[in-house]
C-alpha cells in the first residue's frame, strides 16, 4: 500500500511539540520505568478525615474537591484536628479494594498517606496526628492495603502532600490560623514531611511510586537532595514530576488534562470518577464505562497511563458506582487489554471513527463511534504490508481493500461492543509514524466530525494556547485554543482529505470574551466558496470560573470532488480586538 497523503501535509511544529513533550527527570529515564509505561490504567485513592465530612459542613453544602473542605468551610487547624476522634472507618476491607482494582484490569495504585488536611492515615511515629493515635480505628490501614495489593501483582504506592500541611504550623497552604511571615518551610520539611516519607519508604515493603504533589518551600537544589536521600531507601520505586523542578521520574499532567498530541516519555493523566477526589455523599456525577474505556483509549494512543480516582467514604467504603463501573471496565479490558497494556501511541492519529494504539507488527483500532451507514471505516497512510485485519474479542476475520490514500475496512453488520470494539491489523514491514499529521478525514458516514484547532497551520501571529479553567471548585478543564487571532494574515488553515461528496455545515466551536464579540470573519473552502460571520459573546475569562463556548452555525459548503481540500478561517480585515479563541471546527453533514 502506497501512502498517498500529499506531501505538502503540514505536521505539528516543533514549537508546538514542545509544549507538551518536556520529560520529566531532565529526560533520563529510571531503569525501573519500563512496567510503568506498560502498565497504563490505575487506580488512585483519596481517603482521609475529609471523607467523613462528605462535603457537608455545618449544615453548608460544598460541590467540588472534598478534600478541600478544611480551606473551604474555613475549618480552623484546632476544630479540624478534633474529627479525628470521630474517625472510625470500620467498613474498610483491604482485601476488597485490592480486589476490586484487580477486577478492574488496574495494574498499580496509588493513596493518600497525607494529603493537604496533614492527617497521616498510616502509623507515622514523627507525629500523633494520625490514624492509629488520634482516631478510635486505632489501626494501620496501608499495611492491610500494601499486602492485598501485592498478593495480586498490582503496584502499591503511596501519594504524600510534601509541602501544603494544614495542620502544621510551618506547613504550606494555611495562612489563616498560622502567620504566613513566621513560617520556617525547611523546618517543617526537616522534621516532618521528609521524616514522613521516609517511614512510607522504610514500613510498607517495595513501593511502585511516591506520588508527590503541590512543590514548594525548597529549592532545585534542596528538592534534589531530598530525592537523593529517598532514592536511597528504596531505588527503585518512582517518584513523580509533582515533586518539582522537572527531577520526577515520570510526568503527571494536570487534573483532567490529556495532551493533544503523542507524548515522549513515561507519562500520566489523573482523572477523578464523579466530580470529587475526596468522597462527597451528594456527588452521584459517576463516569460511565463507556466514558472510562473511551479515556483509556485516547490516553493510550497518545503513549500515557490514565490514573482514575475513587473517594472512599468516612466508613471506609468504596461507592457502589465505582465497584459496579469499574467492574464493566475490567470486563472489557479482559477481552481487550492487548490493545491497551504494553503498547505505545498510534502510528495513525484520531480518526473520526476513533483512535489507535500500537504493538510490534499491530495496529489496534479503536472503534469507539461507529459508522451511522456503509459499515465501512477508512485507515489513512497504510504504507505497511496488511497480513489480516481481525476483531479482537471474538477474532473474527475482515476483508479489507486498498484504496486511495489508505484502506477500507468492512465491518460486521453488529460490531460486538459499541463502546469500543477493537480491530487488530497485523502487517509486515514498515509502517510511517503519521501521529502528527494534520489532514482530517472527513466523512458522510459519521453525523458530526470534530476538527481541533491544534491541527491546524498556524499563520501570522496566530498562537495555539492551553487554557484551564474550572466549572466549580477543583473541577479543572483544559482546552487547547487558537487564539491571537486579529488580521487576516493570523490565518489557520485545516488540511482535509474528503471521502464523500456532498453538502456539509460549516460550525465553529470558540470562545468570545466579552468586548471581542462583533468581529467579522471568514471561512474559505479553497474551492471558491466563502462564508462570513460575526463573532458571538461567550463570556468573560477567569480560570476559577467556566470558560464558555459557542457552536457558531455559518453556513453550508458544497463538495462535488473527493480529494484534498484546505479550509481556513480568519478575519476579514485587521482589527484592535481579537477574532476568538478557536477550539474546534465541526462538519456535519446535511442530510
Amino acid at each position: 500500500m502506497l501512502l498517498c497523503l500529499c506531501c505538502c501535509v503540514q505536521s505539528f511544529s516543533q514549537e508546538m511539540q514542545n509544549m507538551w513533550t518536556k520529560e520529566a527527570g531532565g529526560g533520563k529515564e529510571h531503569p525501573n520505568i519500563q512496567w510503568f509505561k506498560e502498565a497504563k490504567f490505575g487506580m488512585f485513592i483519596h481517603w482521609g478525615l475529609y471523607s467523613k465530612i462528605a462535603g457537608t459542613w455545618k449544615d453548608s453544602t460544598y460541590y467540588g474537591s472534598g478534600e478541600w473542605i478544611m480551606k473551604r468551610a474555613k475549618i480552623s487547624a484546632d476544630e479540624y484536628a478534633g474529627l479525628a476522634a470521630t474517625f472510625n472507618p470500620v467498613g474498610f476491607n483491604a482485601e476488597e479494594w485490592a480486589q476490586v482494582a484487580k477486577d478492574a484490569g488496574m495494574k498499580y495504585m496509588v493513596i493518600t498517606a497525607k494529603h493537604h488536611e496533614g492527617f497521616a492515615m498510616y502509623d507515622s511515629k514523627v507525629t500523633d496526628f494520625d490514624i492509629v493515635d488520634a482516631s478510635p480505628y486505632g489501626k494501620d490501614p496501608m499495611k492491610a492495603l500494601a499486602r492485598a495489593t501485592r498478593k495480586r501483582g498490582i503496584k502499591f504506592g503511596f501519594y504524600y502532600s510534601q509541602f501544603q500541611d494544614w495542620h502544621e504550623p510551618d506547613g504550606g497552604g494555611n495562612t489563616r490560623d498560622f502567620d504566613k511571615e513566621q513560617k520556617d518551610y525547611r523546618k517543617y520539611y526537616r522534621e516532618k514531611a521528609i521524616p514522613q516519607l521516609k517511614e512510607l519508604l522504610r514500613n510498607y515493603g517495595p513501593l511502585g511510586m511516591i506520588w508527590f504533589d503541590t512543590p514548594g518551600g525548597l529549592t532545585k537544589e534542596e528538592t534534589r537532595q531530598m530525592i537523593d536521600d529517598l532514592r536511597g531507601l528504596q531505588p527503585e520505586t518512582l517518584f513523580s514530576s509533582r515533586v518539582g523542578h522537572g527531577l520526577g521520574d515520570y510526568r503527571d499532567f494536570g487534573d483532567s488534562e490529556v495532551p493533544p498530541v503523542p507524548i515522549k516519555g513515561a507519562w500520566e493523566s489523573i482523572y477523578t470518577h464523579n466530580d470529587s477526589w475526596g468522597y462527597i455523599a451528594h456527588d452521584k456525577n459517576f463516569k460511565s464505562p463507556r466514558k472510562i474505556i473511551h479515556l483509556l483509549a485516547n490516553i493510550a494512543s497518545k503513549g500515557g497511563n490514565l490514573m482514575l480516582n475513587v473517594g472512599p467514604d468516612g466508613n471506609g467504603e468504596l461507592p457502589p458506582y465505582s465497584v459496579k463501573y469499574l467492574r464493566e471496565v475490567g470486563k472489557w479490558l479482559e477481552k481487550n487489554g492487548e490493545s491497551i497494556y504494553g503498547t505505545t501511541h498510534g502510528l495513525v492519529p484520531a480518526q473520526p471513527w476513533g483512535v489507535t494504539t500500537s504493538g510490534p507488527g499491530k495496529l489496534f483500532l479503536h472503534v469507539l463511534n461507529p459508522p451511522s451507514s456503509r459499515n465501512t471505516i477508512f485507515v489513512p497512510g497504510i504504507e505497511a504490508e496488511v497480513k489480516r485485519i481481525y476483531i479482537l474479542e471474538n477474532n473474527t476475520t475482515l476483508k479489507w481493500q486498498d484504496v486511495p490514500g489508505g484502506i477500507d475496512i468492512q465491518l460486521p453488520h453488529e460490531i460486538p461492543d459499541s463502546r469500543n470494539t477493537v480491530l487488530v491489523m497485523e502487517y509486515n514491514g514498515p509502517q510511517p509514524d503519521l501521529s502528527s499529521k494534520l489532514v482530517q478525514t472527513i466523512s458522510r458516514d459519521f453525523p458530526s466530525i470534530e476538527i481541533p484547532a491544534i491541527t491546524a497551520e498556524y499563520k501570522g501571529n496566530t498562537k495555539n494556547k492551553l487554557f484551564t479553567f474550572s466549572h466549580h471548585f477543583g473541577d479543572w478543564k483544559h482546552e487547547n485554543l487558537a487564539y491571537d487571532i486579529y488580521a487576516p494574515e493570523d490565518e489557520l488553515v485545516f488540511e482535509l482529505d474528503i471521502r464523500q461528496t456532498g453538502d456539509y455545515k460549516v460550525i465553529l466551536d470558540y470562545a468570545c470574551i466579552a468586548g471581542s464579540e462583533g468581529r467579522e470573519g471568514t471561512v474559505r473552502t479553497g474551492k471558491g466558496e466563502e462564508l462570513f460571520f460575526r463573532s458571538l459573546p461567550t463570556g468573560s475569562y477567569d480560570s476559577h470560573r467556566p470558560l464558555l463556548f459557542i457552536r457558531h452555525a455559518v453556513g453550508v459548503i458544497h463538495v462535488s470532488e473527493t480529494g484534498k481540500r484546505r479550509l481556513s478561517v480568519k478575519p476579514v480585515k485587521e482589527g484592535s480586538r481579537e477574532l476568538f479563541w478557536l477550539r474546534k471546527v465541526i462538519l456535519r453533514p446535511v442530510d
